[in-house]
């Protein structure tokens, strides 16, 4: 899985988990005609602020997800050491060093941010910016 992936996962997989498992038996008690299958919510419906603001509330740790690609993948329960960070700036396409600069960490959360919210995610524009 990629890195991105990993993260995105961690976040809309959040609001996937929460909807109700469709059942697999049908109900002898209703009619012979197929039920209507579940209709999955559209990713542009996740909101990515809201997911991680309850996560931080449910944290332990004071995490400040909103500027920190470190405290991002904490909150997300994700490995925030460098060489994972080495490679989602990799994926990503980082030309600076790679040494876990500010720089570095820095570009990296606002990808993050620009990826979730190419990806169907509902981010706010002062995290784009």
């Amino acid at each position: 899985m990629s890195f991105f992936g990993k993260i995105k996962d961690a976040i809309f997989g959040s609001k996937a988990a929460a909807a109700p498992a469709p059942t697999s038996q049908p109900d002898p008690a209703t009619s012979a005609a197929p039920a209507a299958a579940p209709v999955p919510q559209a990713i542009s419906e996740v909101d990515v602020e809201a997911i991680l603001n309850d996560l931080s509330a449910k944290s332990a740790q004071t995490l400040n997800w909103r500027t920190s690609i470190v405290d991002l993948m904490k909150l997300l329960g994700l490995d925030s050491s460098l060489a994972e960070r080495k490679g989602l700036a990799q994926e990503f396409g980082y030309t600076g060093a790679l040494d876990g600069s500010a720089e570095m960490n820095i570009w990296l959360h606002k990808q993050v941010m620009r990826e979730l919210a190419a990806n169907g995610g509902k981010v706010p524009a002062e995290l784009l910016d």
